[in-house]
């Protein structure tokens, strides 16, 4: 570890809060101090929108912590930077030495300034001016360019100290979990779940997952794809609970007693049920899916219907609009592509419709649900019900 380094998180949208700010604020801090915690002893603030994570001994793993502060939703952009003195001569030979090696890899450069001690004596331009003259001198080989530079310098001053750091990077944007509200995702081995589940996470939501397993269809090699994903996701969400719920019986009984172009649907509004029975029991106030409008059969605007219909909870689809490629693209972005794709199939490729409906009429599909004794099966699924706390 470098010197006095530490981090500068800037906000995003929490900036643009209200009344209720400062509860955004306090929940963002406290996520930030408790995604460090494995990463050594920091001490972490806030101060003029930003928050400051200090180490507060060499031991601290650096790396490790760049990259978990990069990953909590709230943060918007994250810099390594050194504190000093609020004094030009202390800033140029802070950097100097903290940037030393980028002015070795460098042809041009700038500096920009950020006054938020308004109380200083030099505003930005005049901070930037002084800084970089003196800078320009030390390093004589790297040109001044203020408009397309290999390296800027950042110069931030604030309450208490100057600050020094090159470019920030982008942090994982959205608002700080826990202050979007507590739901119920359904989760399972393929690419859109665990999508969804992030998109919904970096909306702020709590998030609890559940996963329908049928053995002997399903293998033991599937359900811990699907744990794995879920561990993939707590990076950015923190530990997270995945409810694992038997559904053979379930499954078995739709194909002996209903009409196969309605298999997939009738087991659609049963996984609805029983996350909604595990929502209530949680707390949760929204199911979370991975639907796409159009994707497959049963996520026909009209098959969406009829899932709908055994819900009293809002499901919340943040897919509905994207296609497949986008789908994709987000998966990798966020890591999970690589455990989707491997070729463990979950319990919705069992007992596929050869010829599904596209377009059922909710009337009918109750009609042919109606052979099935709802509440026992539902009954002795949630009785076999199990949960995992996963964590990072």
């Amino acid at each position: 570890m470098r010197q006095n380094e530490m981090f500068l998180l800037k906000l995003g949208e929490v900036v643009l809060k209200g009344l209720n700010r400062r509860s955004f604020e306090d929940r963002l801090v406290a996520n930030v101090a408790r995604r460090l915690k494995s990463c050594g002893s920091f001490q972490v603030y806030i101060r003029q929108s930003t928050i400051y994570a200090e180490p507060a001994m060499d031991s601290c793993d650096m790396e490790a912590a760049y990259a978990a502060v990069r990953q909590v939703f709230g943060v918007v952009s994250v810099a390594r930077a050194v504190p000093c003195e609020k004094t030009v001569e202390a800033i140029v030979q802070t950097a100097k030495d903290y940037l030393a090696d980028a002015f070795r890899s460098a042809k041009s450069f700038k500096v920009e300034s950020k006054r938020a001690d308004k109380n200083y004596p030099l505003n930005s331009i005049q901070i930037s001016q002084a800084v970089g003259g003196e800078l320009a001198e030390a390093f004589p080989d790297v040109a001044v360019d203020v408009h397309d530079p290999d390296l800027t310098v950042h110069v931030e001053i604030r309450e208490k100290h100057a600050y020094v750091h090159a470019p920030a990077v982008p942090g994982a944007g959205g608002l700080p979990v826990g202050m979007g509200g507590h739901a119920v995702s359904l989760l399972s081995g393929g690419l859109d779940s665990p999508v969804s589940s992030w998109m919904m996470a970096r909306r702020g939501v709590e998030l609890e997952m559940v996963h329908f397993v049928s053995p002997p269809y399903t293998s033991r090699q599937a359900e811990d794809k699907v744990l794995e994903l879920a561990r993939l996701l707590t990076v950015y969400c923190g530990r997270l609970r995945v409810h694992i719920v038997p559904f053979t019986e379930i499954q078995e009984e739709i194909r002996k007693n209903c009409p196969e172009e309605y298999f997939t649907l009738i087991m659609r509004r049963f996984m609805m049920r029983l996350a909604q029975a595990l929502a209530r029991r949680a707390g949760a106030k929204a199911l979370i899916t991975g639907e796409s409008l159009g994707q497959v059969a049963s996520q026909t605007m009209m098959a969406l219907g009829v899932t709908d219909d055994v819900t009293e909870l809002p499901v919340l689809r943040p897919l509905i609009g994207m296609d497949k490629v986008e789908i994709i693209k987000m998966a990798r972005e966020i890591g999970t592509y690589n455990t989707s794709i491997l070729p463990y199939e979950d319990c919705c490729t069992v007992f596929t419709p050869r010829h599904p409906a596209t377009r059922p009429k909710v009337e009918d599909v109750r009609a042919a649900e109606a052979k099935l004794d709802v509440e026992a099966l539902m009954a002795r699924s949630l009785e076999g019900e199990k949960w995992i706390w996963v964590k990072p």
